[in-house]
């Protein structure tokens, strides 16, 4: 048999020299959104698009839209009053065991300005509405100011809800409420939604920091946060990624270890890892710093982080493990690397305000303005696009059966690699212009398809799987 393994090798090894080339490209097709905050995946591959008026749309996995929307709840959530207004519908979660029970929870501002977290069903015969009708309100606590309302949601690993709270607004957190364990602004909760007690329509985790006290809130699982819009947690180590938007000077991102609870994140007695107003604040030393943090003070362009996710796809292996953020006016990626450390990627020339993952973990990014853009690896996703038209594979991405057909000459033998170089397909002595390529028993991801013709010559493309 003939091999390719010392072309394959020397491609592998030009992908990580110049490795994190990171690049976006349009996903949404045929229309766009109005204000999208935040993007879910259900467990399967449609995107749901949470838009901050009310209303939550279906994307599908070839960027149409969906007609109708999957939720209309604009009559219940307060009108922004613009493209700056902190209010609205705010966050979404999937329960994780959507696929049985129908339920998702939805975090928004209602008419009276306040946070309201609910529960609500999708719709018994259609898969792709819910039923507006079905709220049953979970939590809800008073919003003093109109900015800082966090709005995030997430089921843990432990099966557990999560909520972000800002610290209720205005500036400097003036009430002190971040600091203050008797409330739940400036907080992550984490509460049970799977039992009720106390006349709730929820439970408090036993092994949370202040279950069971009679003073302190027992919905509380972390505190000292000043505005944490987007967190998330890494689908590998469980580990918990928290974007906390500075006052002015320092945007902060903080990483919780899975094993830890009960994190004091310092605000507003720190602003990132620099002294704001340290007047009756607990020791330094029993407070947690940021994991890493970058300037957004005068003249530096950047004024709003936005908490993104660990990458934890497959197609592109140089991304895997880097935590993504962004900033709301510079439109700047931001990554940080196991080490902790911070690397500006540049502007992408967006309002990013949210991150979210598909159902394979691969990562996409949400631009106020209206569109959706899927990250990718610049220098895997270019292989070869000067050789584009030397042959052609339809369709791509590929979910059964893959055509393969060449304009001039024929097929001599063909491979398919994974990007670690490993051959999972190859058929030789093939002598056709076309063939028929049968890649159902691959997994989804990314993969490199080497043809060698009669004359000899070599082409490689990429071929992702569905």
């Amino acid at each position: 048999m003939k091999t390719f393994t010392p072309f394959l090798l020397m491609l592998c090894m030009l992908t990580s020299a110049f490795a994190q080339t990171i690049e976006i490209e349009q996903f949404n097709t045929g229309g766009s959104f109005s204000q999208p905050v935040d993007l879910q995946n259900a467990g399967d591959d449609r995107l749901f698009v949470v838009e901050k008026a009310g209303v939550i749309k279906i994307m599908n996995s070839d960027g149409s839209i969906n007609a109708t929307p999957f939720l209309d709840i604009n009559s219940i959530v307060i009108n922004p009053s613009g493209i700056n207004d902190e209010r609205g519908l705010l966050g979404l979660a999937f329960h994780p065991d959507y696929a049985n029970n129908g339920f998702f929870y939805v975090n928004y501002i209602n008419n009276s300005g306040n946070t309201q977290v609910s529960r609500f069903s999708v719709s018994a015969g259609n898969p792709d509405v819910a039923d507006p009708g079905s709220e049953l309100q979970i939590i809800d606590y008073i919003q003093p100011f109109v900015n800082h309302n966090g709005g995030s949601l997430a089921f843990g690993p432990d099966g557990y809800l999560y909520i972000a709270s800002g610290d209720g607004g205005s500036g400097g957190d003036p009430g002190d409420r971040a600091q203050n364990t008797t409330l739940l602004l400036g907080k992550l909760l984490r509460i049970d939604i799977d039992n009720t007690a106390g006349g709730n329509n929820y439970a408090i985790p036993g092994d949370n920091p202040f279950a069971g006290s009679l003073t302190d809130a027992e919905e509380i699982w972390a505190y000292g946060l000043r505005n944490p819009w987007k967190f998330s947690f890494d689908s590998q180590t469980d580990d918990l990624w928290i974007g906390d938007v500075g006052q002015g000077d320092v945007e902060e991102i903080n990483k919780q270890p899975a094993t830890a609870d009960g994190l004091n994140y310092g605000w507003r007695c720190y602003e990132g890892s620099q002294p704001f107003n340290t007047s009756g604040c607990p020791p330094m030393g029993s407070l947690t710093f940021p994991e890493a943090e970058y300037s957004s003070s005068s003249g530096s362009g950047n004024c709003s982080v936005t908490g993104g996710y660990v990458y934890r796809g497959s197609m592109y292996p140089a991304l895997q493990g880097l935590y993504f953020a962004a900033d709301v006016c510079s439109g700047k990626f931001f990554t940080v690397d196991a080490a902790g450390n911070l690397v500006d990627r540049g502007g992408f020339g967006g309002s990013w305000v949210s991150f979210g993952v598909d159902n394979n973990d691969e990562l996409y990014v949400v631009d106020i303005t209206g569109n959706i853009y899927r990250i990718i690896d610049a220098t895997i996703a270019g292989i070869n696009d000067s050789e584009q038209n030397s042959f052609q594979m339809v369709p791509n991405p590929a979910t059964n059966v893959v055509t393969l057909s060449l304009e001039y000459g024929s097929i001599k033998n063909i491979q398919v690699s994974d990007l670690a170089g490993a051959v999972v397909l190859s058929e030789e002595n093939i002598d056709r212009q076309n063939l028929e390529l049968s890649v159902a028993a691959l997994q989804s991801g990314l993969y490199l398809v080497t043809v060698e013709t009669d004359s000899g010559v070599q082409r490689v493309q990429k071929l992702v799987v569905q």
